[in-house]
């Protein structure tokens, strides 16, 4: 059974509110403790945060038609404050994209390569459904390097956005 619109739409409000969270996080690091290599799969947090932000940029370029073919490198951020600025551009994308989505586009198939440069053919909601589940995953990641290097995580479960969305959230 297909995601209605209604619920893709409160899985990107979760998916924002997540990111934030997690970046605020990030942003108490400095710098040298933000781009220290923790043997994590992408390295850093910096690294981390990166993937992340690529991931978002690839799928809503497929959901554009497009295929490409890498993800942006951690190596082309300075800083955090440039991951930051560019994130909050791609928001603005993701806000007009979900403005514009139908119950019938959220059906439809999308014809997309992966980054390996194969073929899939996958109902749109399916793709929207796995990128936030993907970034959940790294999200995840994020918390355990602000754990080994001694920042405070916060929690970015989807049930602590649904509590605070009643206004049950408690502290961490």
């Amino acid at each position: 059974m297909p995601f209605s619109l209604g619920d893709l739409k409160t899985l990107y409000a979760f998916n924002a509110w997540a990111r934030k969270r997690m970046l605020d996080a990030a942003a108490q690091l400095d710098a040298a403790a933000y781009r220290k290599d923790l043997g994590n799969s992408f390295g850093s947090v910096h690294g981390t945060v990166v993937h992340i932000l690529g991931a978002e940029e690839a799928w809503l370029m497929r959901w554009h038609g497009e295929s490409p073919t890498a993800l942006v490198s951690p190596d082309a951020f300075v800083s955090f404050a440039e991951v930051r600025r560019r994130w909050d551009a791609l928001e603005a994308d993701y806000r007009q994209f979900l403005a514009r989505l139908t119950e019938e586009a959220v059906a439809q198939l999308i014809h997309y390569r992966d980054l390996r440069g194969d073929a899939y053919t996958t109902p749109l909601w399916q793709a929207m459904q796995h990128m936030v589940n993907h970034l959940t995953y790294h999200r995840g990641q994020v918390t355990t390097l602000l754990r080994q290097l001694g920042a405070k995580p916060v929690a970015t479960d989807l049930i602590a956005f649904y509590r605070q969305q009643a206004g049950q959230e408690r502290p961490m």
